[in-house]
């Protein structure tokens, strides 16, 4: 009888230069149980000068936007931008990617920022960068660090955005507050008085400045209201836009028809204040700017026709 065939034998090998058991085998595969050495490396304390330096960095960080709004203030009041561009609003959406209102918004912030620098003008985040005359850092007044933080005390009175302001860092324990925070603060001290906005868009008011170095020499102008927010508008006047409280607005109570007038002629007047001009042509502007009524004269209207012929900027009824 025939056997049948034997299973043959697996060989196994083995080196003599690997002393590695399977089983630690195993284990050093296994990234579980595996052992990481970490070498320690001492991190070292900043010097004096690496502490100055860090300080200054961080300043230029906390007045960003301020310095920025400063620039933007200039560039519009002297209009640097009309080599190139013809309005303010054009020249910063395509110079610097800004929205209509943004680069308002940074104007009106540096307005709030020097107002609640007053409350403590010789020890502040933004005294000049390398000054050491307060050498307890700590100690200098909290200021905002962004627009945004701002936006709530645009519409109140100076003495009030200051109140406000000191509420808002003392809520978050004596450091820089949230937008959120400043708002909350905002709204508990208006609802105190609060006066519902009952304006709309596309009426006719007049600003009354009321001691508000803000509104500095837009005391009796007409304006447009462009937007309305909760204790505010935004108003266009004859040579830009404003946010302006509600306590610095009085309407004219003007017709529809009379609204739409109105804001004809104010398209007609900034077009003209948007170009160069001389002294005495803004302060024809500046006069039709704060007129009571809502109609020009036949002379008034001559005039204005004149200025838009001069200027280039005719406008086809």
């Amino acid at each position: 009888m025939t056997k049948p065939p034997s299973k043959r034998k697996k060989s196994t090998f083995s080196s003599s230069t690997d002393s590695t058991s399977p089983d630690n085998l195993a284990q050093e595969e296994d990234p579980a149980t595996a052992t990481i050495t970490v070498t320690a490396v001492e991190i070292s304390e900043l010097i004096e000068q690496e502490i100055r330096d860090r300080l200054h960095l961080e300043r230029q960080v906390e007045k960003a936007f301020y310095l920025a709004g400063k620039a933007l203030t200039e560039l519009r009041d002297r209009k640097l931008y009309r080599s190139t561009h013809k309005t303010f609003e054009e020249y910063c959406r395509e110079r610097f990617g800004f929205e209509r209102r943004y680069p308002y918004r940074l104007m009106e912030s540096t307005v709030v920022v020097d107002n609640l620098m007053k409350m403590c003008p010789n020890r502040t985040h933004f005294q000049n960068d390398l000054d050491t005359s307060t050498p307890d850092f700590s100690e200098t007044q909290v200021l905002p660090i962004n627009e945004y933080q701002l936006r709530p005390l645009i519409p109140l009175e100076p003495e009030v955005q200051r109140e406000a302001w000191q509420q808002a860092v003392e809520a978050a324990g004596g450091k820089v507050p949230s937008g959120r925070v400043v708002k909350d603060v905002v709204q508990r001290i208006i609802e105190r008085t609060k006066v519902p906005n009952t304006y709309q868009i596309g009426e006719v008011c007049q600003i009354l400045a009321k001691d508000n170095p803000e509104l500095r020499g837009k005391g009796g102008c007409w304006a447009i209201v462009s937007a309305v927010n909760e204790f505010s508008c935004t108003v266009r006047v004859w040579d830009g836009e404003y946010t302006v409280g509600l306590q610095h607005l009085k309407s004219f109570n003007y017709l529809p028809q009379e609204c739409e007038q109105m804001q004809s002629l104010s398209d007609r007047i900034n077009r003209v204040y948007l170009s160069g001009l001389e002294e005495t042509v803004k302060s024809l502007l500046q006069a039709l700017g704060k007129l009571n009524r809502p109609y020009l004269t036949a002379v008034e209207e001559k005039l204005l026709t004149l200025l838009e012929f001069e200027y280039g900027r005719e406008i086809t009824p």
